[in-house]
């Protein structure tokens, strides 16, 4: 296919750092595929145990609902089990605003997991292919400094342009991982924020159904 070959023509044209640019943007797609996957089945797990459970803690079946959750390893069960486990010892808004906190700290990291590495990842490549530039900019001035005077011009123009070749590979490499990145971190926000609701509303369930102190009685 010509799109194949203009490609190759082009990775053969910028030089040995194609290949680091290239290494950067596997690795980047590799993770950006893994976390893509992995965050997309968050989500539907979360969606799924959610619709199940919800309608047992409303009616205050707790017990139904954690036997329901077991000993699943999704996120949304560990917050669950984790809020089942507080009954009896919420007694303010304060308490449920630390378990929220304290549940989401705990699912937070799992999470984010290996995405900081995409923004990293984008500037390695954009590096590199400066990198590139720059030697392959060297080579060509030292190589024109010994060529005949009437073919300094056409030699130096072509020798910049294969240079260049490293830059625009690893700027087209950061833009797709940026994005990636981009995508993965609002796809995260979204799944940290409906565990975040989630959590609230359990122990706000929990708070409903704990037994009520005994009012005091009031002197005649």
């Amino acid at each position: 296919m010509p799109t194949v070959k203009t490609f190759v023509d082009f990775f053969q044209a910028g030089g040995v750092f194609m290949f680091p640019v290239l290494i950067t943007l596997i690795i980047g797609t590799a993770i950006a595929t893994e976390r893509y996957i992995k965050l997309t089945r968050v989500m539907y797990n979360n969606k799924r145990i959610w619709r199940n459970v919800q309608p047992l803690l409303a009616s205050g079946n707790f017990a139904q609902a954690h036997k329901l959750i077991g000993n699943d390893g999704t996120e949304i069960s560990g917050i669950l089990r984790r809020g089942l486990k507080r009954q009896g010892e919420i007694q303010q808004r304060e308490d449920i605003d630390f378990i929220t906190t304290e549940n989401m700290a705990e699912v937070t990291p799992q999470l984010n997991k290996r995405t900081h590495y995409l923004a990293l990842l984008a500037n390695i490549a954009t590096l590199f292919g400066l990198l590139g530039t720059i030697v392959g900019l060297i080579e060509a001035f030292t190589a024109v400094a010994k060529a005949a005077p009437l073919e300094k011009a056409d030699f130096l123009s072509a020798s910049i342009s294969v240079a260049m070749n490293t830059t625009a590979f690893g700027l087209m490499s950061a833009i797709f991982l940026l994005i990636a990145y981009a995508i993965l971190s609002a796809k995260t926000k979204r799944i940290i924020g409906s565990l975040e609701i989630v959590s609230v509303k359990t122990l706000n369930i929990i708070t409903e159904f704990a037994p009520q102190p005994p009012a005091a009685k009031q002197d005649n």
